[in-house]
């Protein structure tokens, strides 16, 4: 059977109507996985295609779809299958029509919506991915020591791994030992979290809902997702403001935003190499200086 074959009988499983291929069109955007629109009959889907070792990859994200899902306030495209071949793997959603104008505003308090969606524990059920790197999402009840072991001294192993300089290690260390101070006042709850919060993984569709997309799902600190925002650009004031005044964030967010885009940067370099090193020491020597 052909990949469109095994893919027509998967949705056909998961929607319980006959499945016919009737058109198909690769979309642009997407770096690490291919992307094709699809028609099956008379609906569009959206399916995402990758080798077929990764498909825990999109069993991950079919399930962080549906975590979001929760959340009433945002759009989030409805996973329908997630299978493989001996080749390939699949995942197929519903096919959301972006492009609209929406309101920040509507953005803002959606996600602040979402993020009272809590938990008693930091983590996740099973762990995902952050873009192509592994996520490990073990369940903690103290965050501090989540964020130690499953997202800082990760990438920093990873980044010893490729080849990373003595200097960017050894700031590292440092940081893995002192950054606890930024949270002597603040013990964030267990929000749910999108994780991989940047302009390209949000739009409004053409009737103006704000929808999210491409998720690395976990609970944790809220300020995470809001730092990521500002990492790369493409939220604007407006958006900001709005997200305060639905659930104004703690004053030091300014110092730890910091450190949660440091976890960002990191990954960059361990999937890109390239000048993420120098980035990710100055923000770590922007940290050091902080809590001298």
């Amino acid at each position: 059977m052909s990949l469109w074959g095994h893919i027509a009988a998967d949705l056909a499983a998961a929607t319980g109507q006959r499945c016919v291929l009737e058109q198909q069109g690769a979309v642009s955007g997407g770096c690490i996985n291919e992307a094709q629109r699809v028609r099956f009959g008379e609906t569009d889907f959206f399916v995402k295609l990758t080798s077929a070792s990764r498909v825990d990859m999109f069993m991950a994200e079919f399930d962080g779809l549906n975590e979001l899902r929760q959340c009433t306030t945002l759009r989030f495209p409805v996973p329908l299958c997630c299978g493989s071949d001996e080749h390939s793997a699949w995942l197929v959603m519903e096919h959301l029509s972006l492009g609209g104008r929406g309101d920040p505003v509507a953005l803002a308090a959606g996600l602040a919506a979402m993020h009272r969606i809590c938990r008693d524990e930091y983590g996740w059920f099973r762990s995902n991915t952050i873009g192509a790197t592994p996520q490990e999402n073990t369940p903690s009840g103290d965050w501090i020591e989540f964020w130690q072991l499953h997202r800082l001294q990760f990438q920093l192993d990873l980044a010893a791994h490729n080849g990373a300089t003595g200097r960017l290690l050894s700031l590292g260390e440092k940081l893995l030992e002192v950054f606890p101070a930024l949270f002597a006042s603040y013990t964030p709850r267990a929000s749910l979290l999108h994780g991989d919060l940047w302009s390209g993984n949000y739009a409004f569709t053409r009737t103006g809902e704000p929808a999210l997309f491409d998720p690395a799902v976990y609970y944790g600190d809220r300020e995470a997702d809001l730092a990521m925002t500002e990492l790369f650009g493409g939220f604007g004031p407006d958006f900001y403001a709005a997200y305060n005044d639905a659930w104004p964030l703690d004053s030091g967010y300014s110092n730890r935003k910091t450190l949660y885009n440091l976890y960002h940067i990191l990954n960059h370099f361990n999937m890109f190499g390239g000048g993420y090193a120098g980035q990710a020491q100055q923000m770590m020597d922007a940290l050091l200086s902080e809590l001298r």
